[in-house]
C-alpha cells in the first residue's frame, strides 16, 4: 500500500509541526521541504524528525526542479549533510528518507545516509513536459542498495499519461514513485498503487506556498476521505468523467460519496481530455469500467460504442459509457434527467400546448430536443452556428434560427419555456448571456442546464424580470442516479441520496 506523504513548506519548523498536527491522522510520512525554511531555521533541520514524531523525508529542492533553494550547489550539499549529521550523544530520531536528484553524486552524503539508516529517494523532475524514455530514466536512476527511484514529469495530455502508465508497468520490479504533475496527472496520485508508487504526495489546503494547483497536489484529507485512498486495491473498479476543459463538475463528488454510502469498491476520477480518442486509449490502458462524458464529446464518443441505447441511437449523443465483454455500451441519462426535472418544475405531465425555445445545438441540446418532442412540445432551436441548428431541428421536425435579431424575433412565438443548453455562463464564459438581446416578459419559465454557478447571467436576468427559473442541479442529480445504476447495477435510494453532501 502506498504511503500518503504530506509536503511541509512552512518558513519555520514549528509552523510545519502545526500543519502536521491538523493532518496527522491522514498521513503516513511527511516531507520537510527545507528549501522553504528561513536561513536560520535551515540550521535546525536535524531536530525535525524528533519534533514530528513520524517518518520524515528530507528534501532541499533546487529551483530547476521546482524548489526554492538558490544559494548554490555547495551550500545545498552542506545543508543536506547537516540534516543527516549524527553524533554519539545525539539521540534524536533520524530522517527516514533523503531525496537526492539522480544527477547528484556526493559519495559522502550517500554513505552517511546508509550508515544512519536513511533510505535514499533518487529523483528526477521535468517541470515542463515528459521524457521519451521514462522507463530508462527510472532504471538508470537506481544506483545501489535499497534506493527508491522517483520520476515526476508533466503530462500535457492523456496520451502523455499513457506513456507514464506504460513506463510504470515496465518497471514493476523497481521500488519507485511515479508522478504526473498537474491536472492530467491527478490519477497517478489517487491510483498510486496501480502505478507501482511507494509514496503519493499531498499538500495542506490553504497552508502551503507551494503552487499546489499547478503541481496537482491533493489535500491529505481529500485524498483519504473523498477518494478513500486507503481502500483502493487491485479489485477497485475505476470510473471517471471526461470532457475539456473539465473545470466545473460535481460528478467526482457525487460518485465517490455514493460509492462510500453504498460500500462499493470503486473510485471516480476526473480525466480532462484534449481529444476523445486519447481518453478512450487511456481508458483501455488503465482498465476503466465506465465514464460520464461531458462537453464537448457527447457526440464524438458515439463511434466508439459497440452497443447504443435507444436514446443514443435517436439523439446521436451519449453521456454514459460502460465497459462490457463486447466493448463499450453507451447510454444517455441526460434526456431522462432533463425531462423529469423540467416537468417537475412545471408541475406538468407533458409539454402539450407549450412552445419551447432551445438555445444551443450540442450534445446536451440533442437530449433536450428529443425529450421536448417525446413530451409533445413544439420547439424552436437557436444556435450561433445556424447550420447545426438546422440539422438538429430538421431531425425532429422543429423550427430553427440563428442567435441573432431575426432569431430573437421568431423566439417571441416560442417563449412559454426557454431552455439554455450551451456552456455560456460557466467557467471562462461566466459573464456571458447567450440571449442577452431577448427581453423577458416575466411570464416565461426559464431553465439553464448549468448548475455552477447556481445562477447564470441568463437566469439572473430572467429572475429580475419575474420569470420562474431552474438551474441544472436537479437535472444533474437525476441523471447521475441513473448513471450510478448503469455503473454498479444498484439503485441509489432516496435515503442514501440524503447522505450525500455536494
Amino acid at each position: 500500500m502506498a504511503k500518503i506523504c504530506l509536503c511541509l513548506t512552512g518558513s519555520t519548523l514549528q509552523r510545519d509541526v502545526e500543519v502536521l498536527e491538523k493532518y496527522r491522522k491522514f498521513v503516513d510520512i511527511v516531507e520537510l521541504r527545507a528549501d522553504y525554511l528561513t536561513p536560520d531555521e535551515r540550521l535546525l533541520i536535524r531536530r525535525f524528525p524528533e519534533m514530528a514524531g513520524i517518518p520524515c523525508i528530507l528534501t532541499v529542492r533546487r529551483e530547476v526542479d521546482g524548489g526554492l533553494f538558490h544559494d548554490g550547489e555547495w551550500s545545498r550539499i552542506k545543508l543536506i549533510s547537516l540534516g543527516l549529521a549524527f553524533a554519539e550523544a545525539d539521540r534524536r530520531r533520524n530522517f527516514a528518507y533523503v531525496d537526492l536528484e539522480n544527477d547528484l553524486s556526493v559519495p559522502g552524503i550517500e554513505e552517511a545516509a546508509r550508515i544512519f539508516g536513511t533510505r535514499i529517494i533518487r529523483s528526477y523532475h521535468n517541470m515542463n513536459g515528459i521524457d521519451d524514455d521514462i522507463t530508462g530514466i527510472l532504471r538508470r536512476s537506481k544506483r545501489v542498495g535499497d534506493e527508491i527511484v522517483k520520476v515526476a514529469v508533466t503530462p500535457h495530455s492523456l496520451d502523455d499519461m499513457i506513456k507514464i502508465f506504460r513506463a510504470a508497468k515496465e518497471t514493476e520490479d523497481l521500488e519507485k514513485v511515479v508522478i504526473g504533475i498537474g491536472e492530467f496527472g491527478l490519477c497517478t496520485r489517487v491510483l498510486a498503487d496501480r502505478f507501482g508508487s511507494q509514496i503519493t504526495y499531498t499538500s495542506a489546503k490553504g497552508e502551503s506556498d507551494m503552487p499546489t494547483a499547478v503541481l496537482g497536489h491533493l489535500d491529505p484529507k481529500e485524498l483519504s476521505e473523498f477518494y478513500r485512498f486507503k481502500s483502493i486495491n487491485e479489485e477497485t473498479a475505476i470510473f471517471g468523467v471526461t470532457g475539456f476543459p473539465l473545470k466545473v463538475t460535481l460528478s467526482p463528488s457525487f460518485f465517490n460519496a455514493a460509492f462510500g454510502v453504498q460500500n462499493v469498491n470503486a473510485v471516480y476520477l476526473p480525466f480532462p481530455a484534449v481529444s476523445i480518442s486519447a481518453f478512450m486509449r487511456l481508458a483501455d490502458e488503465i482498465g476503466l469500467k465506465g465514464a460520464s462524458v461531458t462537453i464537448p464529446y457527447k457526440s464524438a464518443v458515439v463511434p466508439y460504442l459497440t452497443q447504443k441505447s435507444d436514446h443514443v441511437r435517436l439523439i446521436g449523443a451519449c453521456n454514459t459509457i460502460v465497459r462490457e465483454e463486447d466493448g463499450w455500451h453507451g447510454y444517455n441519462t441526460d434526456a431522462m434527467g432533463f425531462s423529469e426535472s423540467l416537468l417537475n418544475f412545471l408541475g406538468a405531465k407533458d409539454l402539450k400546448g407549450k412552445r419551447v425555445a432551445i438555445i444551443g445545438a450540442g450534445g446536451a441540446a440533442r437530449a433536450v430536443v428529443e425529450e421536448v418532442r417525446r413530451f409533445k412540445g413544439k420547439a424552436l432551436i437557436l444556435n450561433r452556428t445556424p447550420i447545426r441548428a438546422r440539422e438538429l431541428a430538421e431531425t425532429f421536425g422543429f423550427k430553427w434560427a440563428e442567435l441573432d435579431s431575426a432569431g430573437f424575433a421568431l423566439m417571441e412565438k416560442y417563449r412559454n419555456v426557454i431552455i439554455q443548453t450551451t456552456s455560456a455562463g460557466m467557467d471562462s464564459q461566466i459573464d456571458v448571456d447567450p440571449i442577452e438581446m431577448f427581453k423577458f416578459s416575466g411570464k416565461e419559465a426559464v431553465m439553464d442546464v448549468i448548475y455552477h454557478p447556481q445562477q447564470t447571467k441568463c437566469l439572473e436576468r430572467a429572475a429580475k424580470a419575474g420569470c420562474r427559473i431552474l438551474n441544472g442541479y436537479d437535472m444533474f442529480i437525476r441523471q447521475a442516479r441513473a448513471q450510478f445504476h448503469l455503473f454498479t447495477k444498484r439503485e441509489l435510494p432516496a435515503q442514501d441520496l440524503l447522505k450525500i453532501t455536494l
